[in-house]
C-alpha cells in the first residue's frame, strides 16, 4: 500500500522547520509533498533548499484547506493520500498501523490516527481526537473530546475502531476514493469539509476507521483559534451545508429547521457572555447559508442515504443539560 504524505501549507515556513524533519525522518518509503497555497513568506525556497527529497506542489492561489487540496492532489501518485497538517509531530513508525489497517480491512476508505496534544502530550487534541462523530442534528464532536472538554489519554482509546469522520488535521483516503466522491467541497472554505467528505463517502458505501496504534501530536490552532469569529461563522454554515447535501430531503428540511432555532439560541448566549462578535458570526452564517441554499440542494448526491449516521440524539443537550463531557459516559458501546 503506497502512502504519499501530502503537507498543505501557507505562510508555515516556521511549522516547517519546526516540524518536517520527523515528518521526513519518520516516513520512509513514502514520498512526501508539500503543497503550497500562495504562500508569501519563504515557505517554499526553504523546503527547496533544505529538503531537496521533498516535493513541491504550488498552487495558484490560497483557496483553503477544500481547494488546496482539491488543487494539489492531481499531481500526487499514490494508493493513499495522507493529508498532514503543517503543524503536526509524527512519531517513529506512525504509518505502519495505518498501512497494515488499510491491507487488513479492504473496506477501509478512510483512516485516521490518533490526535494528541503537542501542548500537553498527555491529552486528545481538539481537531479529531480518537474519531469524529455526529449527533442526529448534525453537531460534530469527538471520542476523547466533547465541545471544549478534552479528555486525558489513559489508553482507554487504544482500539481500532469505525468512526463517522475523521480528522482533516491527518486524514489517510484511497486515492479511489477521493476521487468518486470528488474530493473536499470548496464552498466549504474550511472547517467541517472533512465532515462532509466522509459523509459522502459513507453515503457511497465506504468505511471509516480510527487506528489508535499510530498517533501523532496537533498544535492546532495555527490558522483559527477554536474561538475565532470566523472559525465559528464557517462552522456553524458549514454544519447547514452538510445536512442539506446528506440526508434524505424530509429529514434534512425537519433538522435544518431544528438546527436554526438551535443557532438562535447559541447566539443569544454569546450576547449574554459579551460575545458580540460571535454573534454576529452565526447571523452571518445563516445568512450564507440562505443564499447558497439551493446551490448545496442541487449537490444533492444520488446515493443512498444512510439513516444511523448518529451515535447520540443531542449532544447539545447531553452535554450542556446533563453536564456529560466524556464520551463513555456518552455512549455505551
Amino acid at each position: 500500500m503506497n502512502i504519499a504524505v501530502v503537507i498543505l501549507n501557507w505562510n508555515g515556513e516556521e511549522l516547517l522547520k519546526r516540524y518536517l524533519p520527523a515528518t521526513i525522518a519518520y516516513s520512509k518509503g513514502s514520498d512526501i509533498y508539500v503543497a503550497d497555497n500562495a504562500s508569501t513568506d519563504n515557505s517554499v525556497s526553504f523546503v527547496r533548499n533544505n529538503y531537496p527529497s521533498v516535493k513541491i506542489i504550488q498552487n495558484k492561489v490560497n483557496g483553503g484547506f477544500a481547494k488546496g487540496y482539491n488543487d494539489a492532489l492531481k499531481y500526487v501518485t499514490a494508493d493513499v493520500f495522507c493529508l498532514l497538517n503543517s503543524d503536526v509531530e509524527v512519531t517513529e513508525n506512525w504509518l505502519d498501523p495505518i498501512s497494515k489497517a488499510f491491507e487488513d480491512m479492504s473496506e477501509a476508505g478512510i483512516i485516521q490516527p490518533k490526535i494528541l496534544d503537542l501542548k500537553r502530550k498527555n491529552y486528545f487534541e481538539y481537531a479529531g481526537a480518537a474519531g469524529g462523530f455526529i449527533d442526529q442534528l448534525g453537531y460534530p464532536f469527538c471520542r476523547g473530546r466533547i465541545f471544549q472538554v478534552l479528555e486525558k489519554d489513559t489508553g482507554q482509546y487504544d482500539d481500532t475502531r469505525e468512526i463517522f469522520w475523521a480528522t482533516g488535521a491527518c486524514m489517510f483516503i484511497k486515492k479511489s476514493v477521493f476521487n468518486e466522491v470528488g474530493g473536499f467541497d470548496e464552498d466549504y472554505f474550511a472547517h467541517q469539509e472533512e465532515v462532509d467528505l466522509c459523509w459522502r463517502a459513507k453515503n457511497a458505501g465506504h468505511k471509516i476507521y480510527y487506528v489508535g496504534a499510530s498517533k501523532i501530536y496537533h498544535l492546532g490552532g495555527f490558522t483559527l483559534s477554536n474561538m475565532n469569529p470566523k472559525k465559528t461563522y464557517l462552522n456553524f454554515r458549514n454544519s447547514l451545508f452538510s445536512i442539506t447535501k446528506n440526508l434524505p430531503r424530509r429529514k434534512a428540511f425537519l433538522i435544518i429547521f431544528i438546527r436554526l432555532v438551535l443557532d438562535a439560541i447559541a447566539a443569544v448566549r454569546f450576547i449574554f457572555q459579551l460575545k458580540f462578535s460571535h454573534f454576529y458570526a452565526i447571523l452571518k452564517a445563516h445568512l450564507s447559508f440562505y443564499m447558497h441554499f439551493r446551490k448545496m440542494y442541487n449537490k444533492r448526491e444520488k446515493a443512498n442515504f444512510i439513516l444511523k449516521y448518529y451515535v447520540v440524539k443531542s449532544i447539545v443537550w447531553s452535554h450542556f443539560v446533563h453536564r456529560i463531557s466524556n464520551y463513555r459516559a456518552l455512549v455505551k458501546d
